[in-house]
């Protein structure tokens, strides 16, 4: 591992950090999807880079690339969550206590506090990382696998039980299955979801529809966006961080126990009675799951997420084992990326901040759902679209019945269950 190999995959890291932030930033373009497009492109990329580099360091510097993008997009996506509502699998759980943040003309407070959250995480993640990776490959994987359905059995109860009064448990069971039904149909139906700029994710639509519309259409009422107030400090100390770095590290081992699952754990087991603390336990829970994934994938072999499942595929078996040369590199690339992805997430934030005061809301969120929808046509074509009209009667349940969002999280869990319970369909 010479210095020519660290300057190689630093510059990939700083690319990747780019794509990451437009990743984040473009609400419905997905770190994975940019990681598949570089998978496919991989021979026109390989080509490149051994006209300047040895041949052998090609798969480590595009797996730089990959992992950088994958941990400032987990910083950055959180932005489009609070100021458009078009929330990632990792954000869905904050659209609620960020737009009433956002509503009370403290936007920028839950962008720092998301900012916190994901660096305690970051850090915390990569400090463990080896640690836990010992510890795994010396036989707590095998005994974590054991219990997958049992802790998918046990998110699950706990989010219906955690409603006060029978009626809101009831609520709460239905759209436990009414949003794990439709997960089942996006995940496991040979739906057509191409559209014009080709095969997009039928999850695009289904967590727009049940966590993003539903705020956007309910802001429809206010004639205007407060003018937003940066007060320049964190609004959290680094203790909801850690609390995101316990349920992270379970996020970031067991298949279907994503960082919302972990979210909907932590706001069970151990609330907050912030939402800015919230916000930065959600934010910690994602930063730490995307780090932990490069640790499973060097255990198992197997990835937890996209982008994890491409660099497996680029990089084979060279970052697994013992702190292998590749894993090492990587994990560098994550510190690195940690630290850019604060400091875009801020920048980022403010430039939205100071956007969205000077347009009235009304003409804003009409705007923000007409290009959602377009998008969800963009990618992923009619069928898209129809599956966001129904997830949005869905998500507009909670509104209505006045019970927590938390439940509709079971359009994540519940197929994974299911699976466990069944096998695939």
């Amino acid at each position: 591992m010479g210095p020519d190999l660290i300057v190689l995959v630093m510059a990939a890291c700083l690319a990747g950090s780019a794509l990451g932030t437009f990743t984040g930033l473009v609400p419905g373009i997905h770190v994975n999807t940019l990681a598949s497009i570089m998978l496919v492109s991989y021979p026109a990329i390989s080509s490149f880079i051994t006209s300047f580099a040895d041949p052998s360091y090609v798969p480590v510097i595009v797996s730089a690339c990959i992992m950088s993008a994958s941990v400032v997009h987990s910083f950055v996506d959180f932005v489009p969550a609070v100021f458009i509502g078009a929330p990632d699998p990792d954000e869905v759980l904050t659209i609620l206590p960020g737009h009433r943040l956002l509503m009370q003309g403290r936007g920028m407070r839950a962008v720092r506090a998301a900012a916190v959250g994901s660096a305690v995480g970051a850090a915390s993640a990569v400090l463990l990382a080896i640690p836990v990776q010992y510890l795994m490959l010396h036989g707590l994987a095998e005994k974590l696998d054991l219990l997958t359905v049992s802790v998918l059995l046990f998110t699950l109860s706990a989010v219906i039980l955690k409603e006060r009064g029978l009626r809101n448990k009831a609520w709460a069971a239905a759209l436990v299955f009414m949003s794990g039904a439709l997960g089942l149909i996006c995940m496991d139906l040979p739906i057509p979801s191409a559209g014009i700029a080709g095969d997009g994710t039928l999850l695009f639509p289904l967590l727009t529809g049940l966590f993003g519309m539903p705020a956007l259409l309910s802001s429809l009422k206010n004639t205007s966006i407060p003018r937003q107030i940066d007060e320049g400090v964190p609004p959290v100390d680094h203790i909801p961080g850690i609390k995101g770095v316990l349920m992270g590290s379970i996020a970031g081992w067991y298949p279907g126990i994503t960082a919302t699952a972990g979210a909907s754990l932590s706001s069970i087991f151990m609330p907050e009675d912030k939402p800015e603390k919230f916000i930065a336990v959600v934010a910690s829970i994602g930063t730490v799951t995307s780090i932990f994934s490069l640790v499973t994938l060097s255990v198992s072999g197997s990835g937890r997420t996209g982008t994890v499942l491409v660099i497996r595929d680029i990089i084979g078996d060279g970052v697994s084992g013992s702190c292998s040369p590749e894993f090492l590199l990587l994990l560098l690339c994550t510190a690195v990326a940690s630290f850019l992805g604060y400091h875009i997430m801020i920048a980022a934030g403010r430039l939205m901040s100071n956007m969205t005061d000077r347009i009235d809301t009304v003409l804003l969120n009409k705007i923000v759902i007409i290009f959602i929808i377009l998008l969800v046509l963009l990618l992923t074509g009619p069928f898209g679209l129809l599956i966001l009209i129904i997830s949005v009667f869905v998500g507009m349940i909670p509104l209505d019945a006045e019970i927590g969002r938390i439940p509709l999280a079971g359009c994540l869990m519940f197929p994974v269950l299911v699976h466990g319970l069944f096998g695939p369909f």
